[in-house]
């Protein structure tokens, strides 16, 4: 019984580390991981419940392709991109949390499964989308925006390899994404990019020298 028991635990926990690399790949697109976990059940590697049994159906399929194609294209547009962040902040929480209950297994309770998906799931979200922001920020500030198509490409195939990597080996990703996490708490990115656009503000240019008249 106690074999049982344990290995019930171990399911749930596997399908957790699964749900929040999910999750986390969301936060750099949120179409991607949907796509790659729509892929995965149409090849019958991942199974859904009942509530999520619309995944793996051709419908799913031919919606995510297509609005994971006019997400990443939409992001090479110049000054399109920092206005999709504002949107996107949001819709990858709620991405994360839902892409991640969608994998939980069908015995956890409608309680423990909707708590850990908007906890977990929509946690890993918003914290990478807020490092992608901060990126993004940080290349319009010093490159005018010309430099914005490296990290909007930088984060789609992230997206693309963490998505596949939390199906393939879900511990190396969780525990990858704890260490992600405690750099970013650590290192703070938000506040840095705020203390230097404060020094970029305070500091003004050198005056040019007075000339005399004759």
């Amino acid at each position: 019984m106690s074999y049982i028991i344990d290995m019930d635990n171990w399911e749930i926990a596997m399908s957790v580390m699964v749900g929040v690399g999910l999750s986390a790949a969301c936060g750099f697109r949120v179409f991607i991981p949907p796509l790659v976990l729509c892929i995965a059940g149409k090849a019958g590697h991942m199974t859904f419940g009942p509530d999520f049994a619309w995944m793996d159906s051709n419908f799913a399929l031919a919606a995510f392709a297509l609005a994971a194609s006019l997400e990443i294209g939409a992001y090479y547009i110049p000054w399109l991109d920092n206005a999709l962040d504002s949107i996107a902040a949001p819709a990858a929480v709620v991405a994360g949390a839902l892409t991640s209950a969608s994998v939980f297994g069908g015995d956890m309770s409608p309680w423990l499964k909707w708590s850990l998906a908007a906890i977990a799931g929509g946690g890993a979200a918003g914290a990478v989308q807020m490092t992608t922001t901060v990126a993004r920020g940080a290349s319009s500030a010093l490159t005018g925006g010309t430099g914005n198509w490296i990290v909007s490409t930088g984060e789609a195939v992230g997206a693309t390899i963490i998505a596949v990597l939390a199906l393939v080996v879900p511990v190396l990703v969780f525990f990858g994404l704890v260490m992600l996490a405690g750099y970013v708490v650590y290192r703070n990115p938000l506040k840095m990019l705020r203390q230097w656009h404060a020094r970029n503000e305070t500091e003004e240019p050198a005056s040019e020298p007075n000339v005399m008249a004759v």
